[in-house]
């Protein structure tokens, strides 16, 4: 299967790519190497199945629609993974105007490509952040969504909506994944995980907001790479069942489209999360404690039941594995003692 997948230089987007790529398909990736963070780091990863006979690269901007056409009527993927866009909840207040040049314009191009092109089937990233200042836990895909705290999540409620409007006109079957805080090998350094690991080997203090008082459904890469496959093998209205967004299928009008959450059901307090850290590097984090942050949200937890009855998975990897694995990865990556 030929299989476009954005965002093939980032975090999550290198993992699927691998995994695509050791299962037999074909992948045609994009990437426009933002400098949002290090360059090489994204250059690295490329590099770790760039030189896959069955992996194809262009560099190219969501936001670039000539180049984004270009690419759908050149290649004709029989499906799309898409992953590229501004990430950071917090940058938006620098630079709000590329979250909606890439977030938005740029999906917009995605969708546009596959209407024209007869895609058989659209998977894209989306995230917890889109139930904002909503409490109820765990978070449902069944709860309302609108009152996002961030430009971040703003976008990406956007997405949601644009592809349930494609999906409803145009028939294109879509499914979109609300990642929760994902991390991992080969992370993005503006994450926390990072951060803290940077910072304790330097000795330096970390920043920890709300006074370490919140919990997060810390979800590890693998494991959201395993949801991304699975969904994308199951097509909406074709081989998978209905819920979410949509009406009932037994109604009129129905649009071939899902929302699923993908994260670790068993949220984890900050501060164990940074014990773990600590444990893992042989070292003590000085801490900062600091107020919760505008547009943060004090905890979050998956409701993974959708994801368990439409594909049959559920994150597994705990907080300890996980974590290990990074600061496996961060040493050799990096050379850190």
């Amino acid at each position: 299967m030929k299989i476009l997948v954005t965002g093939t230089a980032g975090f999550i987007g290198s993992h699927v790519a691998m995994r695509l790529l050791a299962r037999g398909d074909e992948v045609v990736g994009i990437d426009n190497l933002s400098d949002y963070y290090d360059v090489g780091l994204k250059k690295a990863r490329l590099a770790r199945f760039g030189d896959d006979p069955r992996y194809t690269h262009v560099h190219a901007d969501l936001a670039d629609r000539a180049a984004i056409e270009a690419v759908f009527a050149t290649h004709k993927p029989q499906r799309v993974v898409n992953l590229a866009a501004q990430a950071g909840v917090r940058y938006a207040a620098q630079n709000p105007h590329v979250y909606v040049d890439s977030n938005v314009t740029g999906f917009l191009h995605v969708l546009e490509g596959c209407r024209h092109h007869g895609v058989e089937h659209l998977v894209f990233a989306s995230t917890s952040s889109v139930y904002g200042a909503d409490t109820k836990m765990p978070f449902s895909e069944h709860q309302p969504t609108d009152h996002p705290l961030t430009l971040y999540a703003a976008t990406k409620k956007a997405n949601e909506a644009m592809a349930h409007s494609y999906a409803h006109l145009y028939g294109i079957p879509s499914t979109g994944l609300r990642f929760f805080t994902v991390y991992g090998p080969w992370g993005r350094p503006d994450m926390a995980l990072f951060l803290f690991t940077r910072a304790i080997l330097a000795g330096e203090p970390i920043k920890v907001f709300n006074h370490g008082k919140h919990k997060r459904s810390f979800t590890y890469v693998d494991d959201i790479v395993e949801g991304v496959i699975r969904t994308l093998d199951k097509v909406p209205g074709k081989d998978a069942a209905w819920s979410g967004d949509a009406p009932d299928p037994a109604s009129s009008g129905v649009a071939p489209y899902r929302i699923y959450n993908i994260g670790n059901e068993r949220p984890v307090e900050l501060l164990r999360y940074i014990q773990v850290l600590e444990e893992c590097l042989g070292r003590k984090a000085l801490m900062e404690m600091l107020p919760l942050q505008a547009g943060d949200v004090p905890d979050t937890e998956a409701d993974v039941s959708d994801l368990i009855a439409g594909v049959g998975y559920r994150p597994v990897v705990d907080v300890e594995e996980g974590v290990g694995n990074f600061v496996r990865w961060y040493r050799e990556y990096y050379g850190a003692a």
